[in-house]
């Protein structure tokens, strides 16, 4: 397992919207980068098969595996609400400062903020922006991974080095 500050810079977030991008958006990620697989959208038999082709095109390029969910696939971690996380890598989710609390009592490895800007998941929900999103993450004793319209370019004007995305990693290739 990662230890916490080697935790990846970039992070592919599996869905629904980017299915027939993945393949192509792992092989496109820098080396050594992370993919967090969700398809919640599945039946489990689905689902699994699904989460084997993508973690074997993730491991060729030897980026982290991570699932979400309580399933045992042999993923390098789980992601998700903090009270679901399992072995192995811990990345939990939050939106908030109680919600980060509640990520750092249950030793999560890293954490998930968002959402930092407008995001297709999640149409009109309110933002953290730049500045609620550095307020939030100064709060985290845990490496703390920008999500929610994140995009390369968007990553280098909030100054934040680590970053996730569904949309904005699926159709271009990570700068």
């Amino acid at each position: 397992m990662r230890d916490k500050q080697s935790l990846p810079l970039i992070w592919l977030l599996s869905d629904a919207r980017n299915d027939a991008q993945l393949e192509q958006a792992l092989a496109d990620l820098p080396r050594g980068s992370g993919f967090v697989f969700r398809h919640y959208h599945l039946p489990p038999d689905a689902r699994r098969a699904r989460f084997d082709t993508l973690a074997a095109c993730a491991r060729r390029r030897g980026h982290a595996v991570v699932l979400a969910g309580t399933q045992d696939w042999g993923a390098d971690g789980r992601y998700g609400a903090p009270e679901r996380l399992g072995p192995g890598l811990r990345l939990a989710t939050a939106h908030d400062r109680a919600e980060i609390e509640a990520a750092l009592a249950a030793r999560a490895d890293g954490i998930f903020l968002s959402p930092v800007f407008p995001t297709a998941s999640h149409p009109g929900a309110s933002t953290l922006g730049s500045a609620g999103f550095h307020a939030l993450a100064r709060l985290s004793s845990v490496p703390v991974i920008a999500l929610g319209g994140m995009t390369a370019a968007r990553a280098r004007d909030l100054g934040w080095p680590r970053w996730g995305a569904i949309d904005g990693l699926a159709s271009t290739k990570a700068a």
